[in-house]
């Protein structure tokens, strides 16, 4: 035989003896997938259908199963699972060699919340493709039109509460997806209503409107329209609260800055 393909072959079979051996570190997303207490999961044995289970962990992250009896699963993964249900069938000598497969198929172990302006507020699952921010806030469908564009985040890290605002529109604008935050079970993610401010007086269309970062009175009031023929920007006033909650009034120029829950009062001309 020739000594080059001699040496490549007993080099093939070192590289392949050494990719064996070598142990399988679980991915990050397998690892999300960890299985937990009320989680329903499926037990598939190969080569034996009649041992294909369905079932819910209990509080104590146990199952059930027919032959191996109750077996702890809780906090594994789908392939630790898979391997511990295996050894109990071999163990037991129920099976020569078990090739058995675990798959997830209801997760409530791993929840977030997401309460306030969305479209369905709820409890949603974490799962391998879904565990940032704006993954839950999509299956939430998205935040409702008087939704803020700032949402709280609050979790437990290190066995201390954190409470964390982060504006999601400016983390697409400056493209600092930092702020796209990885959620861990038990987070509540909350959006509150959005900040408006009132128009009285003579402008088209009097009521409440959204506000807008930095708006100033102008372009409060055209946001209602513009004036009416009988209105004036002379005068231009707004009553606001002080951080008592106590009603005062004061005298503003067009360009001065709107504030959360202003009132505009927009006189009529003399003239």
């Amino acid at each position: 035989m020739n000594h080059a393909v001699t040496l490549r072959r007993f080099a093939t079979r070192t590289v392949l003896a050494i990719a064996l051996a070598a142990p399988v570190c679980p991915s990050a997303a397998e690892v999300r997938e960890s299985i937990g207490p009320g989680d329903t999961i499926r037990v598939t044995v190969f080569q034996n259908p009649d041992m294909t289970t369905e079932t819910r962990l209990s509080e104590q992250g146990t199952i059930t199963l027919p032959l191996v009896g109750e077996i702890a699963l809780a906090n594994t993964t789908t392939t630790s699972a898979s391997a511990r249900i295996a050894e109990r069938l071999k163990r037991g000598q129920f099976l020569v060699d078990p090739q058995v497969s675990v798959s997830i198929l209801e997760v409530r172990s791993r929840q977030v919340s997401v309460l306030g302006q969305v479209v369905r507020p709820g409890r949603y699952p974490l799962d391998g493709t879904n565990t940032k921010l704006t993954d839950l806030l999509a299956l939430a469908g998205g935040v409702d039109p008087n939704g803020d564009d700032s949402v709280v985040v609050i979790a437990t890290r290190n066995g201390r509460p954190v409470r964390t605002t982060i504006d999601v529109p400016r983390m697409y604008r400056t493209g600092d997806l930092t702020q796209n935050v990885e959620l861990q079970a038990g987070d509540t993610i909350f959006v509150p209503r959005a900040p408006v401010f009132y128009i009285q007086g003579e402008v088209q269309h009097a009521g409440a409107f959204r506000l807008a970062p930095e708006a100033s009175v102008m372009s409060a009031i055209s946001l209602g329209g513009g004036l009416t023929p009988r209105g004036t920007t002379r005068g231009l006033k707004i009553q606001r609260r002080n951080s008592a909650g106590t009603l005062f009034t004061l005298s503003v120029k067009p360009s001065d800055r709107v504030q959360a829950d202003d009132i505009i009062l927009v006189r009529a001309s003399l003239f």
